[in-house]
């Protein structure tokens, strides 16, 4: 049975040692992959030192499962990597974007589209009130969206 692998520490920057410790791999291994892996990308400072992230070490996470567990091949792997980073950002792409497809009838909509929305009097309480139900409103509006 395979060791775990510790959690990662809640740190700004790794060196490779720390890192090697962290994944399971020699620091040797570490350099390899930078080669392989365009994707891997760690900071150097004075004399090439390495200063690994904390994405950068769940970076190492995925590719040493790819490569010892699950079987993968090193170029089998970069495309892997790959294939996941373009997921990952297909995914944020897209959760910025929200598509609603609601279905009005006419007389609904002209009443949308002709509903006066009253203004609030000049007092900040009275503004913020305003601006509270108004966001209350269109969150019970998405959300009877969502069950359409």
């Amino acid at each position: 049975m395979e060791k775990a692998l510790p959690s990662i520490p809640a740190k700004r920057y790794f060196t490779i040692g720390e890192v090697g410790d962290l994944c399971g791999v020699k620091p040797h291994v570490l350099r390899y992959w930078e080669q392989e892996f365009t994707q891997l990308r760690p900071m150097k400072r004075r004399g090439n030192r390495r200063y690994y992230q904390h994405h950068e070490v769940l970076m190492i996470r995925r590719i040493r499962d790819l490569l010892y567990d699950q079987g993968f091949t090193i170029s089998g792997a970069r495309n892997k990597m790959q294939e996941i980073l373009q997921a990952e950002r297909d995914k944020k792409s897209h959760a910025g974007t929200l598509q609603v497809d609601v279905k009005v009838s006419d007389s609904e909509l002209e009443k949308i589209k002709n509903a006066r929305i009253p203004a609030p009097d000049g007092s900040a309480t009275d503004q913020w009130q305003f601006v509270r139900q108004e966001l209350i409103e269109i969150r019970n509006f998405l959300s009877l969206a969502d069950q359409i």
